[in-house]
């Protein structure tokens, strides 16, 4: 069948836009076809620094003839309603069929050339475009990415005439814009397109130009014992600025390795796109540095490598300059400007959230194994570099810098590794930290984070997370995990709640017209800590906030909010959502103790005896619910040895006194094993007592009996996990 081929050719797309651009046209071009009603066997689109291209395999000519029945209104229907329907299926009355009392409409229409469908979806693709940004040139209304050259469309070997804002389709395309032949390539499908493109230097797959720059790339390394540094998201990167990518090996001045390595490694990406080097034998960075070129120079890349080189030590210089004067001011002077920088509106300064982050990390040192001054310092330390030259120029080395001058600077290596590492875990896949220092700042880091957000209710909202609360949420998951210790989240957030509710602020404006009642407000408002700010305000026309968020309330959406992202946590590690509900329902904000409660109920529901008695719990709790709603349950002492008592109520009844002293032993112990194995003794009396007894007995005394034995069968297993909320 037919084949489409389409190019849009234009000056240099940022290499950031490319995929996203594949992404975009492929999405938009199928959908609109597909609205048509055409199929195809195959789409694939590529992106490049100067063009975008989509191929089509399978193509039909041209869309299917369409027949469409159309329901109408009664035949008894008034009259305008029958016109109504006239006019909108465009018949008469007598084209009309009836059915059963209804009228229905019968609607033929003709396939359409596949080229004028395809001509009228570039043209809407063309002008509808989602770029980031975009531009307009010349005396034209198009928009787009950079200016267009050329339009190149195929369809079956043929061009498909159109024209958009002066631009008229062809089969031509262009080579690369040095190497190239110069020439304008003239294509028949994509076979001879991408044949002539690879031989005027044109590598139209990204996958081919990774593949050229890494074999090269390491080529060149290995030729001088040395190992390139692998970055994927450079790699990335560098794959979209040439059409015909020629990694270079070029060498630097050594001094510049005194730097610390992420400085080194991080003025050669941001700035120059270069990748950095290693020297295996030493197991530290080389001074080299690999560019990749868009030429093929003839004198082996040796200018090419200078100029480079000679750029590149302009840009470590920078970097050094930030590194020796950032050690001549020091963490006193950072910090002391931290009292200028708002974190945010409602939350105070970075000033006042180091202080609560300080008090946090010190009450959560004992409980993970760290020492309390330590962890009060490294908190302490941890925001600094934020105010430092390097961390300016490199957002990216926050923490990392902090935790080099923290160093410099005479303190501990516990607490250098700290202020380094305090950030982690910041994605699934970071590592999470297992020092206990670096464990109780971290853990306080995100958990004010946390608190504070709740506490003036900017919490996450569907798919928007503005303040990444999601992934602070499963970093204190996964450290505390990792950590194996019992950590109790409800105590901890109670305990930091009063210090973000003395700083925090609601949307709730109070007008305050007169400056000379302000302070006299304020302190009979109890608010003497917001003395400046408020007068401030004042100045700006006496309006102000106070803080009323309901702190039960932040903390109880906090702790549903880690339930939910543990939820998930587990989920990806193949454990059932309602087994963690069931056990967060008994009200434990242990994430171990849960987790290990999650494992053990699995296990037990998987066995058989686990299935069968939860089955009969609900079947015991959808009896016991139904009474409910009559009145009162029965409670008390179940009795046994009454006349002609069942020997099913019988064993039943001391089968869960039984159960339940093994069960509140295991608890005790945080044997949840051994709690699961209590309760699977139940089963077979449970089933028996089922198929036994019935327990709306016409006897009062019978009846009640037997539902304070189901009662205590439900309680019995609730006291491992809330089975009301599993499924199945």
């Amino acid at each position: 069948m037919p084949q489409l081929l389409l190019e849009i050719f234009s000056e240099e797309i940022p290499a950031r836009m490319q995929q996203g651009a594949a992404r975009d046209l492929e999405r938009m071009v199928s959908d609109r076809l597909k609205a048509a009603g055409l199929t195809w066997e195959a789409l694939t689109t590529y992106a490049g620094p100067r063009r975008l291209t989509l191929v089509i395999d399978g193509l039909p000519v041209a869309t299917p003839d369409r027949e469409e029945e159309v329901k109408g209104p009664r035949a008894s229907a008034p009259e305008q309603a029958l016109e109504g329907f006239l006019r909108k299926t465009g018949l008469t009355r007598d084209q009309l069929t009836e059915r059963d009392g209804v009228l229905f409409a019968v609607l033929s229409s003709k396939g359409r050339a596949t080229t004028d469908l395809v001509a009228e979806t570039v043209d809407q693709v063309i002008r509808t475009f989602p770029w980031p940004k975009s531009m307009r040139w010349g005396s034209g209304t198009l928009r787009w990415v950079r200016p267009i050259k050329r339009i190149l469309c195929l369809f079956d070997g043929k061009v498909v005439p159109f024209e958009i804002d002066g631009i008229q389709s062809d089969a031509i395309t262009e080579g690369h814009r040095f190497l190239g032949s110069g020439e304008l390539l003239h294509v028949s499908d994509f076979v001879d397109y991408r044949t002539q493109l690879e031989k005027n230097f044109v590598l139209l797959d990204v996958a081919d130009r990774k593949l050229r720059i890494l074999e090269q790339a390491k080529a060149a390394c290995a030729a001088r014992g040395l190992a390139l540094v692998d970055d994927d998201g450079l790699l990335d990167e560098v794959a979209g600025l040439a059409e015909w990518p020629t990694p270079i090996l070029g060498d630097m001045d050594p001094q510049f390795l005194a730097l610390p390595p992420e400085v080194v490694r991080l003025s050669m990406k941001v700035h120059q796109k270069y990748f950095a080097v290693r020297d295996p034998s030493k197991d530290c960075l080389a001074p080299n540095f690999l560019v990749v070129a868009n030429v093929e120079a003839t004198d082996g890349g040796k200018a090419l490598a200078a100029g480079n080189s000679r750029v590149l030590s302009a840009r470590l210089n920078d970097a050094r300059f930030f590194w020796e004067e950032d050690q001549k001011v020091g963490f006193d002077a950072w910090n002391a400007k931290l009292s200028g920088v708002t974190f945010h509106a409602k939350l105070g300064t970075l000033a006042e959230r180091v202080e609560r982050i300080a008090a946090l990390a010190r009450e959560i040192a004992p409980r993970v194994g760290a020492d309390a001054d330590e962890a009060e310092t490294a908190a302490r330390l941890s925001k600094a570099d934020l105010l430092s030259g390097m961390v300016s120029e490199f957002p990216e080395l926050q923490g990392i810098m902090g935790g080099y001058y923290a160093r410099l600077a005479g303190h501990s290596d516990a607490i250098a590794d700290a202020v380094r590492d305090h950030y982690k875990p910041q994605g699934p896949a970071d590592t999470v930290p297992t020092a206990p220092v670096t464990i109780a700042v971290a853990l306080a880091d995100k958990l004010d984070t946390l608190v504070g957000f709740f506490a003036i209710d900017e919490k996450p909202t569907g798919s928007k997370d503005p303040f990444a609360l999601r992934r602070a949420a499963l970093g204190v998951i996964r450290m505390v995990l990792e950590l194996g210790r019992p950590l109790s989240l409800r105590q901890i957030i109670a305990d930091h709640l009063p210090r973000v509710l003395s700083d925090a602020v609601s949307e709730i404006w109070v007008e305050l017209p007169e400056p000379r009642k302000l302070l006299a407000w304020a302190r009979g408002h109890e608010l003497p800590m917001w003395r400046e700010r408020m007068l401030s305000a004042a100045k700006d026309g006496g309006r102000w906030t106070i803080h009323t968020q309901d702190g039960k309330a932040a903390a109880q959406d906090l702790l549903a909010f880690f339930a939910d992202r543990l939820t998930v946590l587990l989920r990806d590690r193949g454990q059932r959502h309602d087994l963690v509900a069931a056990v967060f329902a008994l009200g434990d904000d242990d994430l171990v103790r849960i987790v290990r409660r999650v494992e053990a109920l699995a296990a037990f529901l998987a066995t058989d005896d686990g299935a069968n008695l939860l089955a009969g719990y609900k079947r015991a709790s959808n009896i016991l619910r139904a009474e409910e709603k009559k009145g009162p349950l029965p409670t008390g002492m179940v009795q046994t040895g009454l006349p002609n008592q069942p020997e099913a109520e019988t064993i039943l009844a001391f089968a869960v006194g039984a159960a339940r002293t093994a069960v509140e032993a295991a608890l005790e112990t945080e044997d949840f094993a051994a709690a699961m194995t209590a309760l699977a003794r139940l089963r077979a009396p449970v089933d028996r007592f089922f198929d036994d007894v019935l327990v709306n007995s016409d006897i009062p005394a019978e009846r009640e009996n037997r539902l304070k034995l189901l009662g205590q069968v439900r309680d019995v297993m609730g006291q491992v996990a809330d089975f009301g909320q599993i499924a199945g």
